[in-house]
């Protein structure tokens, strides 16, 4: 009774699964992130424009890692998924690029 099972994976190799099943929603939230940081020095475009970028990202994520890899960015149908963060994500962008900066990035 004084062994443990040799079967319970180490506390690394569990954190190391679990951001290798959840790699894409990590990308996705580094480059949110990064936006966030732009908006709180009032570099509220560039924040947006990182926004946009990370909504595309998780476009072409979700079109490219296999269901069973994607983790949390699956919502819905693939095509559904693909469709929303295009439009979503090409909207965000577009916005910021539209929207005259009045002196301020």
């Amino acid at each position: 009774m004084t062994e443990t099972p040799a079967t319970l994976p180490s506390r690394s190799a569990a954190v190391g699964r679990f951001f290798r099943t959840h790699l894409p929603m990590s990308l996705v939230v580094a480059v949110l992130v990064v936006a966030i940081v732009f908006v709180a020095q009032d570099r509220w475009r560039r924040g947006a424009f990182f926004v946009g970028g990370a909504i595309l990202l998780a476009a072409v994520l979700r079109l490219c890692v296999p269901t069973a890899r994607v983790g949390l960015l699956a919502v819905r149908s693939r095509p559904f998924d693909i469709a929303a963060y295009a439009v979503l994500g090409g909207a965000i962008v577009t916005l910021a690029a539209t929207i005259s900066s009045l002196g301020v990035d």
